[in-house]
């Protein structure tokens, strides 16, 4: 079934927190925040730029990795992208706060949509195949008991060429 991953838990979540963030940078634009200097304007339009760029890596890196096939290592990565992301919501929204934005509801309202995804996802992590990797050279994405300097077992395979007949 192609595009199951659309039916995910996680990902309708991470569906619902980049709606609910394009509401929120909406109206953050379209309220009077009377920064003292120019660069305060610039750095709100940054933290909006950032809200909305988390909040479409959040979805894409869940579709990406959905596969049940995908490697360990690539499911990991793509998680700590997807963890970092809806962290730095929380981040990107207290720095509107502090740039005077008063509607707060709405931003309490996102940290309890990001703390609903991260049991979410912290469920759907638990369901990657620790077993289906290859080694992460760099060390940061074996499953347990996996080091980064063990030897791969498919170096012990003589390589074969289909297209190359030796005899």
């Amino acid at each position: 079934m192609k595009e199951k991953w659309k039916k995910l838990p996680i990902f309708k979540k991470a569906m619902e927190l980049q709606k609910l963030v394009d509401h929120i940078v909406k109206v953050v634009e379209n309220t009077e925040i009377q920064p003292e200097h120019e660069i305060e304007k610039e750095m709100i339009k940054h933290n909006l730029n950032y809200l909305r760029e988390n909040s479409l890596i959040i979805p894409a890196k869940i579709a990406g990795v959905a596969d049940e096939d995908m490697l360990y290592d690539i499911k990991m990565e793509n998680a700590a992208i997807i963890h970092k992301a809806a962290r730095e919501l929380i981040t990107d929204a207290r720095d509107i706060q502090m740039h005077g934005f008063k509607d707060i509801e709405y931003l309490d309202l996102l940290r309890n949509e990001v703390d609903e995804f991260r049991i979410l996802f912290s469920e759907w992590v638990k369901t990657f195949d620790c077993w289906n990797y290859s080694i992460d050279r760099w060390g940061l994405f074996n499953p347990p008991g996996i080091n980064y300097d063990d030897k791969d077992p498919d170096d012990d395979r003589p390589f074969q060429n289909p297209f190359y007949d030796i005899e």
